[in-house]
């Protein structure tokens, strides 16, 4: 904010990059421009050039540019080759100087578009003096921003702008009506009614005077609908061996660093793959880690183990009690920072610690579900439409009810008939989800009730609840199919907003660097030229990615039912987390905040304790704002 003097923005800047010590335990650093009023700040994670040369903010060699940059460019050996022969020179061999030399030459947009990788970052043009903010093409990496007064705040956190004195710390309740419903406050929104989120693929331009400007270099929607129209021939052989040519590429660039790193390896699918990518073109053992629990129906830990044995890698497994996991809960408000309520974020911050312990980069199999129709709706819930479709519609309330009346426990014996290698994991759940199928008018209710769960953002008081791209009546023509259709939303919803955000917070928390080959986004480009057939195939999901995968491991090893990253929460609510979860939602607390209308909470409470409906997913979500709420000692 120009006017303010260099000590108080320094003060300002040093308090807020302060708060990101987790994010970046390595190194600290920040730049001031006072006749600008901007203030730049950096808590670094050393992964490239662990040298003084590494160091952030940097300036480009000529001194036009300045940058801060949370994440990795995956081309930046081929793009400083290029610079260099440009004339471009280079003190160090990070990516973050490739970056400033490669906007030095070809602009900020242009450069971006040659990017490989995941990143956020501020770039300030001393020249022209403006302030640039990226994020990367998928939104892997996060960028928060807000104004305050006149200021304008961004970072990789909340938290971050915070510890401004300027911040506006008000709840936007219409975002916390979002959060209800979907488990997460969905971009561009955050529970700050000040803050917002840049969206994927987004670059935000604020020139001198405060205009600003915000424009798309990559938009995922024109992506998909390309991708359709250049559908390649149905070719099963030519397409698995593209496909593991494109997978290789992307993974070799992902093993580039200067320090130790190793693999999330949960035994499923899309980990397999990395991981079998990574072992295929490392000179010795890469390094695996898997978690196990003890909860029937939950543990996937033997699978990994196999899976890690056959490849030959260096494997560690940890298995932790219902105690340990728990130990993690009350840190979640902390880390996740706004509230988010994905239970899988418990285990994966587990699985992040073990990992830190021994590398300081791992690589994930996050996005292979999205791109390649790997989760169950993809494959069921067609086929449960089409059968729905013809019920007739006076019959379809009833048979919702009669579902809905049996005890999810009842489903889950019933299921321990079929053999465990058979058994799909969550039966009570499917059939709840069955229950809500049945009731609604069209597929795509079906979708948005599927990832709904207080559907119009109940119980939220004073709310109205903001229209989303789930709500966009012209997807149908963008997206015919339907199955492409779920798809697309999920990569542009549920992926950044709650997988990538959960795999950040929960990496970063503990200085990891979380790396995602399968959302490189020439994979991404490529995926959506895969026929549908090739994806869904005789009842399967992902079904070309297997075909890769079992050139490096025996279908033996992964074959199996899908089962989801989890934890028993709904019976934990039962049992050791009663207590702390009926403190959180003591109706006299609830009403007295102001946020939240207490008796729908109070009696899905008492029906959940009594067995006689399972809502751990509705609970969560309250649980984890309620929680969120004390931490912040926010006030309505």
């Amino acid at each position: 904010m120009p006017g303010e003097s260099a000590n108080r923005l320094q003060d300002h800047v040093v308090a807020m990059a302060c708060t990101l010590e987790h994010r970046g335990p390595d190194d600290s650093g920040f730049w001031l421009d006072e006749s600008a009023g901007l203030a730049l700040g950096f808590r670094r994670l050393a992964i490239i050039d662990l040298s003084p040369n590494g160091h952030q903010p940097m300036q480009s060699s000529s001194g036009r540019w300045v940058v801060v940059f949370n994440g990795e460019v995956y081309s930046f050996a081929e793009l400083r080759e290029e610079l260099t022969a440009k004339g471009h020179r280079f003190r160090g061999h990070s990516d973050t100087e490739v970056v400033l030399e490669a906007c030095e030459q070809w602009g900020v947009v242009e450069a971006v578009k040659r990017f490989i990788g995941m990143f956020a970052m501020a770039l300030w043009d001393r020249r022209e003096r403006r302030l640039y903010l990226v994020r990367d093409r998928l939104g892997i990496k996060p960028l928060y921003y807000a104004w305050a007064g006149r200021t304008l705040l961004f970072g990789s956190e909340l938290k971050a702008l915070r510890a401004h004195p300027a911040f506006d710390a008000e709840v936007d309740r219409d975002a916390l009506s979002l959060f209800m419903r979907h488990n997460y406050v969905p971009a561009p929104f955050s529970i700050y009614r000040s803050a917002r989120k840049l969206l994927p693929g987004h670059i935000l331009c604020i020139s001198d005077g405060g205009r600003i400007e915000d424009s798309c270099y990559w938009d995922a929607r024109q992506v998909a609908i390309r991708g359709q129209q250049q559908i390649l021939p149905e070719d099963p052989e030519g397409i698995r061996e593209q496909l593991e040519q494109i997978l290789r590429d992307s993974v070799k660039r992902r093993m580039v660093a200067d320090v130790p790193l190793g693999v999330f390896l949960s035994g499923g699918i899309d980990s397999s793959t990395v991981a079998a990518l990574m072992q295929a073109q490392s000179e010795g053992p890469i390094r695996s880690f898997s978690i196990g629990v003890n909860e029937s129906g939950y543990n996937e830990a033997t699978y990994a183990g196999r899976i890690a044995s056959h490849l030959g890698t260096n494997h560690t497994e940890l298995y932790v009690t219902a105690k340990e996991t728990m130990d993690v809960i009350p840190r979640l408000a902390d880390l996740y920072d706004e509230p988010f309520a994905d239970s899988s974020q418990i285990p994966m911050f587990a699985v992040s610690q073990l990992t830190r312990r021994h590398v300081t980069v791992a690589l994930s199999g996050d996005g292979g579900d999205e791109l390649f129709a790997g989760y169950n709706r993809y494959v069921w819930t067609p086929v449960i439409w089409r059968w729905v479709s013809r019920v007739p519609g006076y019959f379809r309330a009833p048979a919702a009810n009669i579902l809905r009346a049996v005890p999810p426990e009842f489903w889950e014996k019933l299921a321990a008939i079929v053999p465990s290698k058979r058994r799909p994991n969550g039966v009570g759940d499917k059939v709840r989800k069955l229950a809500e199928t049945l009731a609604k008018p069209t597929p795509d209710a079906v979708y948005r009730q599927l990832v709904s769960h207080w559907l119009n953002g109940e119980p939220v008081l004073n709310a109205v609840p903001p229209q989303s791209i789930l709500d966009d009546q012209s997807l149908p023509s963008d997206f015919p199919d339907f199955v492409s259709r779920m798809q697309f939303l999920d990569l542009v919803t549920y992926l950044p907003d709650d997988i990538l955000t959960k795999v950040d917070r929960a990496s970063m928390g503990v200085g990891l660097e979380a790396r995602v080959p399968l959302l490189d986004h020439r994979v991404v480009e490529f995926a959506w030229r895969i026929p549908p057939e090739l994806k869904v195939r005789d009842g399967q999901g992902k079904w070309i990615l297997r075909r890769v995968l079992e050139r490096y491991v025996p279908p033996s090893l992964f074959e199996r039912p899908k089962k989801g990253f989890g934890v028993p929460v709904g019976a934990w609510l039962r049992g050791p987390l009663r207590d702390w979860a009926e403190d959180l939602l003591d109706e006299t607390q609830i009403r007295n905040a102001g946020y939240l209308n207490p008796a729908p909470i109070r009696t899905r409470w008492r029906e959940h304790l009594s067995g006689q409906r399972s809502w751990e997913y509705h609970l969560w979500d309250v649980l984890m704002f309620q929680a969120w709420l004390r931490r912040w000692a926010v006030s309505s």
